[in-house]
């Protein structure tokens, strides 16, 4: 799915878990390119989006309690160091534990 078209459909989705799986792909796809310098440059220029769409996403994705975006010392959000730890870690711990537990058994 091309980036514009899943930012058209995040803002119109109207559906929670729509709008979640939706910002995830965003978000993921954009963590991808997060070794490009300028990051905010590269987004708007290759993939032709706003920095605010991918941030609107994340801050949408942590009210859901999906995401927390790491914080300065003075307290600003760090966006890109946020998505350059999803893009080394794409599923937490906690949350591979989940999936992987009913699996395999404890012997």
């Amino acid at each position: 799915m091309e980036p514009m078209e899943l930012v058209k459909r995040f803002r119109v989705s109207r559906n929670e878990e729509e709008k979640v799986r939706l910002s995830w792909k965003l978000v993921r796809l954009v963590a991808r390119y997060t070794r490009e310098e300028p990051f905010w440059d590269f987004v708007r220029e290759h993939l032709k989006l706003k920095p605010e769409v991918v941030k609107e996403a994340m801050l949408f994705l942590e009210e859901k309690g999906e995401l927390e975006i790491k914080r300065s010392v003075d307290g600003r959000r760090l966006y890109v160091s946020t998505l350059k730890d999803i893009r080394k870690n794409p599923v937490r711990l906690d949350r591979w534990l989940g999936l992987t537990s009913g699996k395999r058994s404890t012997r």
